[in-house]
Protein backbone atom coordinates (compact mmCIF):
# COMPACT_ATOMS: atom_id res chain seq x y z
CA UNK A 1 0.00 0.00 0.00
CA UNK A 2 2.94 2.72 1.47
CA UNK A 3 6.25 1.55 0.77
CA UNK A 4 9.48 3.37 1.86
CA UNK A 5 13.39 2.96 1.47
CA UNK A 6 12.86 0.36 4.21
CA UNK A 7 9.47 -1.00 5.10
CA UNK A 8 6.01 -1.11 3.72
CA UNK A 9 2.77 -0.03 4.96
CA UNK A 10 0.37 -2.49 4.59
CA UNK A 11 -3.33 -4.53 5.21
CA UNK A 12 -2.60 -7.57 8.02
CA UNK A 13 -2.37 -10.82 6.88
CA UNK A 14 -3.19 -14.32 8.94
CA UNK A 15 0.43 -14.68 9.18
CA UNK A 16 1.53 -11.50 11.21
CA UNK A 17 -0.63 -12.98 13.99
CA UNK A 18 2.35 -14.73 16.09
CA UNK A 19 4.90 -11.12 15.94
CA UNK A 20 1.49 -8.82 16.72
CA UNK A 21 0.73 -11.10 19.60
CA UNK A 22 4.98 -11.46 20.66
CA UNK A 23 5.35 -7.86 20.24
CA UNK A 24 1.58 -6.80 22.02
CA UNK A 25 2.84 -9.02 24.95
CA UNK A 26 5.77 -7.03 26.01
CA UNK A 27 5.20 -5.23 29.41
CA UNK A 28 6.87 -2.39 27.98
CA UNK A 29 5.12 -1.97 24.79
CA UNK A 30 1.49 -2.48 26.77
CA UNK A 31 2.07 -0.20 29.27
CA UNK A 32 0.87 2.96 27.24
CA UNK A 33 -1.71 1.24 25.64
CA UNK A 34 -5.17 0.18 25.31
CA UNK A 35 -4.44 -4.05 25.82
CA UNK A 36 -2.73 -5.95 28.67
CA UNK A 37 0.49 -7.91 27.93
CA UNK A 38 -0.10 -11.31 27.74
CA UNK A 39 -2.00 -10.94 24.21
CA UNK A 40 -2.61 -14.21 23.77
CA UNK A 41 -2.15 -15.88 20.46
CA UNK A 42 -6.08 -16.72 19.60
CA UNK A 43 -6.77 -12.73 20.39
CA UNK A 44 -4.02 -11.90 17.79
CA UNK A 45 -5.63 -14.03 15.45
CA UNK A 46 -8.81 -13.05 15.97
CA UNK A 47 -7.60 -8.83 15.73
CA UNK A 48 -5.28 -9.45 12.88
CA UNK A 49 -7.79 -10.75 10.96
CA UNK A 50 -10.53 -7.97 11.93
CA UNK A 51 -7.77 -5.31 10.86
CA UNK A 52 -6.60 -7.69 7.62
CA UNK A 53 -11.01 -6.98 6.87
CA UNK A 54 -10.72 -2.92 7.04
CA UNK A 55 -10.76 -0.86 4.58
CA UNK A 56 -8.32 2.76 4.96
CA UNK A 57 -10.69 4.36 3.02
CA UNK A 58 -13.63 4.14 4.77
CA UNK A 59 -14.76 6.45 7.72
CA UNK A 60 -13.22 4.84 11.09
CA UNK A 61 -10.31 2.62 12.64
CA UNK A 62 -7.67 0.90 10.42
CA UNK A 63 -5.04 -1.03 11.40
CA UNK A 64 -1.89 -0.70 8.96
CA UNK A 65 0.76 -3.60 9.79
CA UNK A 66 4.44 -1.88 9.64
CA UNK A 67 6.41 -4.60 7.92
CA UNK A 68 10.72 -4.82 7.41
CA UNK A 69 11.75 -7.42 4.81
CA UNK A 70 8.15 -9.14 4.67
CA UNK A 71 7.87 -9.45 8.34
CA UNK A 72 5.79 -7.32 11.13
CA UNK A 73 7.27 -5.36 13.28
CA UNK A 74 4.47 -3.04 14.24
CA UNK A 75 1.43 -0.84 13.54
CA UNK A 76 -0.21 2.32 13.24
CA UNK A 77 -3.90 2.69 13.82
CA UNK A 78 -5.49 5.61 11.84
CA UNK A 79 -9.02 6.88 13.07
CA UNK A 80 -10.55 8.61 9.99
CA UNK A 81 -13.48 11.08 10.66
CA UNK A 82 -16.43 10.48 8.88
CA UNK A 83 -16.18 14.51 6.70
CA UNK A 84 -12.84 11.70 5.33
CA UNK A 85 -10.66 15.15 5.88
CA UNK A 86 -9.17 14.44 9.70
CA UNK A 87 -7.78 11.46 11.61
CA UNK A 88 -6.06 10.46 14.41
CA UNK A 89 -3.68 8.20 14.70
CA UNK A 90 -1.39 6.14 16.99
CA UNK A 91 1.56 3.48 16.58
CA UNK A 92 3.14 0.38 18.00
CA UNK A 93 6.67 -0.68 17.35
CA UNK A 94 8.55 -3.70 18.28
CA UNK A 95 10.94 -3.52 20.94
CA UNK A 96 14.08 -4.96 18.93
CA UNK A 97 13.25 -2.57 16.14
CA UNK A 98 12.52 0.47 18.31
CA UNK A 99 15.28 3.33 18.51
CA UNK A 100 16.33 2.92 14.67
CA UNK A 101 14.28 5.40 12.66
CA UNK A 102 11.64 2.63 11.50
CA UNK A 103 8.79 4.17 13.17
CA UNK A 104 9.81 7.51 12.65
CA UNK A 105 9.68 6.23 8.65
CA UNK A 106 6.55 4.71 9.00
CA UNK A 107 4.51 7.51 10.47
CA UNK A 108 6.28 10.08 8.49
CA UNK A 109 5.62 8.29 5.25
CA UNK A 110 1.64 7.61 6.49
CA UNK A 111 1.34 11.51 6.66
CA UNK A 112 2.56 12.43 3.31
CA UNK A 113 0.11 9.65 1.72
CA UNK A 114 -2.40 11.40 4.47
CA UNK A 115 -2.29 14.58 3.02
CA UNK A 116 -0.80 14.69 -0.59
CA UNK A 117 -2.68 11.88 -1.84
CA UNK A 118 -5.95 11.65 0.08
CA UNK A 119 -5.87 15.64 1.30
CA UNK A 120 -6.42 14.91 5.35
CA UNK A 121 -7.11 18.99 6.35
CA UNK A 122 -5.65 17.45 9.99
CA UNK A 123 -4.04 14.58 11.47
CA UNK A 124 -4.27 14.22 15.39
CA UNK A 125 -2.57 12.28 18.39
CA UNK A 126 -2.74 11.82 21.86
CA UNK A 127 -0.26 10.10 24.36
CA UNK A 128 0.57 9.61 28.24
CA UNK A 129 2.77 12.39 29.38
CA UNK A 130 5.27 9.76 30.53
CA UNK A 131 5.65 8.37 26.96
CA UNK A 132 9.03 10.32 26.34
CA UNK A 133 9.28 8.36 23.11
CA UNK A 134 6.19 8.74 21.50
CA UNK A 135 6.15 12.61 22.27
CA UNK A 136 9.57 13.27 20.66
CA UNK A 137 8.48 11.05 17.29
CA UNK A 138 5.48 13.18 16.94
CA UNK A 139 7.24 16.59 17.56
CA UNK A 140 10.09 15.24 14.81
CA UNK A 141 7.51 14.41 12.35
CA UNK A 142 6.18 17.85 12.34
CA UNK A 143 3.51 17.92 15.15
CA UNK A 144 2.67 20.55 17.57
CA UNK A 145 2.13 20.24 21.07
CA UNK A 146 -1.48 21.44 21.65
CA UNK A 147 -2.56 20.88 24.91
CA UNK A 148 -1.65 18.84 27.91
CA UNK A 149 -4.58 17.66 30.18
CA UNK A 150 -3.53 16.84 33.85
CA UNK A 151 -4.27 13.47 35.34
CA UNK A 152 -7.03 13.42 32.24
CA UNK A 153 -7.77 9.69 32.13
CA UNK A 154 -8.37 6.86 34.39
CA UNK A 155 -6.11 4.27 32.91
CA UNK A 156 -4.88 0.56 33.78
CA UNK A 157 -5.97 1.92 37.55
CA UNK A 158 -4.21 5.17 37.92
CA UNK A 159 -4.73 8.32 36.87
CA UNK A 160 -2.50 10.01 33.97
CA UNK A 161 -1.37 13.12 31.96
CA UNK A 162 -2.25 13.15 28.48
CA UNK A 163 -0.47 15.42 26.33
CA UNK A 164 -2.28 16.50 22.55
CA UNK A 165 -0.48 17.03 19.48
CA UNK A 166 -1.72 18.02 16.07
CA UNK A 167 -0.79 18.82 12.52
CA UNK A 168 -2.27 20.21 9.59
CA UNK A 169 -2.01 20.18 6.08
CA UNK A 170 -0.52 23.28 5.42
CA UNK A 171 2.30 22.91 8.22
CA UNK A 172 3.52 19.57 6.73
CA UNK A 173 4.17 21.12 3.73
CA UNK A 174 5.57 24.02 5.00
CA UNK A 175 8.07 22.36 6.64
CA UNK A 176 8.47 19.45 3.74
CA UNK A 177 6.81 16.66 4.29
CA UNK A 178 8.87 14.91 7.38
CA UNK A 179 12.22 15.47 5.65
Amino acid sequence: MITTARLELRHFRPEDAESFAAYRSVPEVARFQSWDAPFSLDDARTTVAGFAAGDPLQPGWFQYAIALDGQLIGDIGLNTFDNLRQADLGFTLAPAYQGKGYATEAVGALLEHLFTERDLHRVSAECDARNVSSARLLERVGFQQEGFRPEYSWFKNEWTDDLLFGLLQRNWRSVGGAG
